[in-house]
């Protein structure tokens, strides 16, 4: 696939939990009460527009490739 094993020193599978913590452990509070979200990550953060550029990378990756072949034309 892309070969890396770390980024900035860091290993994948590191990435991988701090991620799965960042998802599933995201609060906000309101009203001084505090809120879990329970599904996807806070919308304006950082690391979730991250993480959402790498799936829309990857997802019209496999669109383009499927297009392709097709014949199909993809712009945007």
């Amino acid at each position: 696939v892309h070969g890396y094993t770390k980024v900035k020193g860091i290993s994948l599978d590191t990435i991988r939990i701090l991620a799965s913590i960042v998802l599933r452990e995201n609060v906000c509070v309101y009203n001084n009460k505090i809120y879990k979200q329970t599904l996807g990550g806070a919308m304006g953060s950082s690391f979730t527009l991250t993480l959402a550029n790498i799936f829309m990378w990857k997802w019209q990756k496999e669109f383009v490739r499927r297009q392709d072949i097709s014949g199909e034309f993809y712009g945007r």
